[in-house]
């Protein structure tokens, strides 16, 4: 069997922020619900130290078709830019990361095998190939962020399963 980086990484991809994208959702609904300003839950932190819902959300696309678009580059550093600051923000950018995955064509993700991909932030330069770029380092990120999105729900008591993280299963195919 041959190993495919389009299979190791975009499905997951997509099948995450499927639920990040739900989450986003039930989190408006549950301020919605119990009269908690947007903006607590958009700001809410697991801890003083730890940056917020926002940029939680904001990092899952980052570190899944941000992560693409740097492998096609040959050269990554993580995002300055402003988390997007609304629920709507917040949909538009994850779904703008779904649509692009989706597009991706599996021959061209694959053919990044071998691929050398530079990684600078911050004074730190590290070297890697795209498949350990992008399962080393992008694919731990985007399940960091996504997870910790979801816990930072919990903590707040919308009341969220395991299955609303791992949202649409694979199905498997003939």
């Amino acid at each position: 069997m041959s190993f495919s980086l389009h299979a190791a990484t975009i499905p997951p991809y997509l099948q995450i922020l499927g639920s990040v994208a739900r989450l986003v959702d039930r989190a408006e609904t549950w301020c919605a619900e119990t009269n908690t300003p947007a903006e607590e839950v958009i700001a809410a932190r697991l801890i003083a130290d730890m940056l917020p819902f926002t940029y939680q959300v904001k990092s899952t696309a980052e570190h899944s078709i941000g992560a693409i678009k740097s492998v096609r580059e040959g050269f990554a550093t993580p995002s300055l830019a402003a988390p997007p600051s609304t629920f709507a923000e917040l949909r538009e950018k994850v779904a703008a990361a779904r649509t692009d995955l989706a597009a991706l064509e599996p021959a061209e993700i694959d053919g990044f095998v071998g691929k050398p991909v530079r990684f600078e932030f911050k004074g730190m330069t590290r070297d890697f190939t795209a498949e350990n770029f992008l399962i080393g380092y992008a694919l731990p990120n985007f399940y960091f962020h996504a997870v910790t999105a979801y816990d930072l729900l919990r903590a707040r008591g919308v009341q969220l399963g395991k299955r609303d993280f791992l949202g649409d299963l694979p199905t498997i195919t003939a």
